[in-house]
């Protein structure tokens, strides 16, 4: 085993394979560490997300490094060969690579097909997108290379196969797999519980549609309506209560909570609130749990009109001016970090912000809209959550709360109102824990990362912050073109694409990834990259060098 850090609250524990990877993985499972809060495995790589107060990364490499008898007795009794339910998957073989591949391979396209039906997949893990399971399994005789240059769309239900895995694309998305062909399955319906019709742990076997000798069952067809709130959609507004309408969403306005757990072995991250500390800030002063669901407003222009009802408001975030416009006439500066009271009529005028990028307005009862996977956050990336809200929308408010459902602030909790945001143009310094990837970089890379001035691009949304710099981020000359197993990614990773430009990921990044990650911005810090506005010039601060995490036990 190698312990990595991920970043000043994630470890990466690095294995030989998938067979060790997922013979731990079931020990965390079955016998979880207290003080982890997510654990995603891959090819060969388990990210560990973890409570800092209540476990350092050495105490948890530590407890890790003691399972090895453990794993070492899963992988005699069977590992990744173990027994699980079987799942068989119709396929139409007219994929666009069909014919190279075969042609690659040095046999004919029926010959390819006979293998890819002839072979049973486990389903090993989740990542990219919400349903897409990485099927272990190779039948071809050697690892399968992905395309020179990825695909700008592959069609949702595509069987595609890379490397030594398959899968079946859930939805529309960029890719670079080899296309064998197409499923009449959906892989991702929220209609169904659970959605995923793929979980880690089933055994997948393909049939050819063109040469099934037996009618072909559709695993996971659903034909219902969907059930209300089921996709997180705004409910239709209730005859009494307060109600709340947009009579203007801005560039984008969302529902947004602390975000869902527990769901990465359907392919979903945690997604929520990018300020965390706004969002609870703003909850706290109408009276509602830190975790009640707010909007989160990107570059204001925000107005809520009180349709019914009273409702107590309050917006944090970003410097912005607030205003309330009274069913009189009346024109009220009200400003932010304090709660404000509406009466039918009156309206929430939000202006533009002068400085930070994203404000969160909380209302007393909090949000009344269907939760999704437990949550009501909307994932940009995954189309997971409630949708963008628009002109018209009517937001239901929910019933108070009482004195026994709020909580105390827990350990770790960023409990300032108020912090000196950054404005386009400024230079702004963000600390870093370097790893997982630090050591496919040499020394004069790492000067670079330090040294030079970051300007944040226009291409840059939830999913994570696009930077642009005069020098690359370039890797070690024998690292240049090697390929990096797919492996879990945390919020704050400056992944490291081809072209030397990092991307500092945020809330709605992918779940696993392939390009190295240098860094991770530390956590102390991450609610501010939410309120980064294009155009501001970012350095970072290194905190310490780069050093693999070496438990007590395994120092000879």
């Amino acid at each position: 085993m190698r312990f990595l850090p991920a970043s000043d609250r994630a470890l990466l524990i690095e294995l030989d394979g998938l067979r060790e990877t997922l013979a731990l993985f079931d020990t965390l499972r079955d016998d979880p560490v207290p003080g982890v809060l997510e654990a995603v495995p891959a090819a060969r790589t388990i990210l560990l997300e973890f409570q800092p107060h209540a476990v350092s990364a050495r105490q948890l490499a530590a407890a890790l490094w003691q399972r090895r008898a453990r794993v070492a007795d899963l992988l005699r009794g069977g590992g990744l060969d173990a027994a699980g339910r079987l799942i068989e998957l119709p396929v139409r073989y007219d994929g666009q690579d069909l014919e190279a591949l075969a042609e690659h391979l040095g046999i004919s396209a029926a010959q390819l097909i006979e293998l890819h039906t002839g072979h049973e997949y486990h389903a090993a893990f989740a990542g990219f997108a919400p349903g897409f399971v990485y099927l272990a399994g190779n039948p071809f005789g050697a690892p399968v290379p992905r395309l020179n240059t990825p695909r700008t769309r592959v069609p949702a239900s595509s069987v595609a196969v890379a490397g030594d895995f398959g899968a079946v694309y859930p939805q529309d998305s960029p890719g670079g797999w080899q296309l064998l062909g197409t499923t009449p399955c959906s892989m991702w319906d929220m209609r169904r519980a659970p959605p995923a019709l793929l979980q880690p742990g089933l055994r997948v076997r393909f049939v050819d549609m063109a040469r099934a000798a037996r009618s072909i069952h559709i695993p996971g067809e659903v034909q219902d309506a969907p059930a209300t709130g089921a996709t997180g959609e705004v409910p239709t507004a209730a005859d009494d209560g307060t109600r709340l309408k947009v009579q203007s969403a801005g560039v984008q306005t969302l529902v947004q909570d602390l975000g869902r757990r527990g769901q990465t072995g359907m392919g979903v991250s945690a997604s929520g609130a990018l300020d965390r500390c706004a969002l609870r800030a703003a909850n706290r002063l109408v009276g509602n749990p830190g975790d009640a669901a707010v909007l989160e407003n990107a570059l204001g222009h925000l107005r809520l009109h009180c349709e019914q009802g009273a409702a107590v408001v309050a917006v944090t975030g970003a410097d912005i001016p607030v205003q309330v416009l009274t069913a009189s006439g009346r024109r009220i500066v009200a400003g932010t970090h304090r709660p404000l009271a509406l009466d039918a009529g009156d309206t929430l005028d939000i202006g533009a912000p002068s400085a930070g990028v994203r404000c969160y307005v909380a209302v007393r009862g909090g949000l009344d809209v269907a939760p999704v996977l437990g949550s009501r956050a909307t994932d940009t990336l995954a189309a997971v959550g409630p949708p963008p809200l628009r002109l018209g929308d009517v937001l239901n408010v929910g019933t108070l709360f009482g004195p026994g459902e709020l909580h105390a602030v827990q350990p770790g909790e960023d409990m300032a109102t108020r912090r000196a945001l950054p404005r386009a143009g400024e230079a702004l310094v963000l600390d870093v824990v370097l790893g997982p990837r630090t050591d496919w970089f040499p020394p004069e890379t790492l000067a670079v990362l330090q040294e030079q001035e970051w300007t944040v691009t226009p291409q840059s949304n939830r999913v994570g912050i696009r930077l642009a710099g005069e020098r690359p981020l370039l890797r070690t000359e024998t690292l240049h073109a090697a390929e990096l197993p797919s492996e879990g990614t945390v919020r704050g990773a400056l992944q490291v694409p081809a072209s030397g430009q990092p991307v500092l990921f945020l809330a709605d990044h992918p779940l696993t990834g392939g390009y190295p990650v240098i860094g991770a911005v530390a956590g102390h810090h991450l609610d501010l990259c939410a309120q980064i506005p294009v155009g501001a010039r970012l350095r970072f601060n290194v905190l310490e060098p780069f050093a693999e995490i070496v438990p007590p036990a395994a120092v000879s």
